[in-house]
């Protein structure tokens, strides 16, 4: 039997082009990242916090409140995470004003809708009221992707894929569900490949990975920078505190 013989100068480079390939791999799975700052006590201060952070890891981008949408274009300032507006209040809120909302988030400088449905309509499996209300806010956003958030606590497997019939019919691009595999692949098999599915409430590098598996496209998380130290602490480089600095991504990631 013969026994190949590695120099050190072979497995020094061996061990590069491992952890070269991890680096992308890391890269990759935080540009799906989207960097939730929608809720009611995100002030200013607290909102350029999150870009940065979004900038500073290669983030898919920053979730905000209508109310927010300006200055978040502002902070990101051409960087390549988007702003994503989340619209329509509690749900309850009419289609007309849920429209208006999406319409001057577009203009704005929004690039993604996040619309939150009608829940008594989706409870009451009023299927198509949901459908109008998508197909009125995907007209006002334009050019703009439209997703249908579907992640509300109460909600069942079968309202998850009631709700994806019907962003799937009002045209919307995709749904955004909890970040369960077993709710990721029912909206994925119900918007039959013509929806992409996102997913909400990541908290670790571990959910992230598992949602992602399971063919979600993206997912919200409050903890982009928890969970990039995480990932980068895996490479056997552990960050000193408030010095943290991922290498960068490669090129093309």
């Amino acid at each position: 039997m013969e026994t190949t013989i590695v120099s050190a100068e072979e497995a020094a480079e061996f061990g590069e082009f491992k952890r070269s390939r991890r680096e992308a791999e890391i890269a990759l799975l935080l540009k799906k990242v989207v960097v939730d700052a929608s809720r009611r006590e995100t002030d200013r201060h607290a909102l350029k916090g999150a870009c940065d952070c979004a900038k500073k890891f290669g983030a898919r981008g920053v979730l905000v409140s209508p109310v927010g949408v300006s200055a978040a274009k502002k902070f990101l300032a051409g960087a390549e995470p988007c702003v994503v507006c989340l619209v329509g209040g509690t749900g309850e809120s009419l289609p007309a004003l849920k429209r208006a909302e999406a319409k001057r988030a577009a203009r704005q400088g929004a690039r993604e809708i996040l619309l939150v449905p009608c829940y008594s309509a989706l409870a009451g499996g009023n299927a198509s009221y949901l459908k109008r209300e998508v197909k009125k806010v995907k007209r006002a956003a334009k050019r703009n992707a439209v997703f249908l958030l579907l992640d509300d606590h109460t909600l069942t497997e079968d309202d998850v894929a009631l709700g994806t019939r019907a962003a799937k019919e009002g045209r919307a691009d995709g749904v955004c569900v909890r970040g369960e595999p077993r709710l990721v692949l029912r909206a994925l098999t119900v918007g039959g490949g013509r929806l992409s599915v996102h997913c909400t409430g990541v908290e670790n590098a571990a959910q992230l990975r598992t949602a992602v598996r399971a063919g979600a496209m993206s997912a919200s998380s409050r903890a982009l920078e928890e969970i990039a130290e995480e990932l980068y602490f895996s490479l056997g480089e552990p960050a000193a505190e408030g010095e943290f600095s991922p290498p960068p991504a490669p090129d093309g990631v």
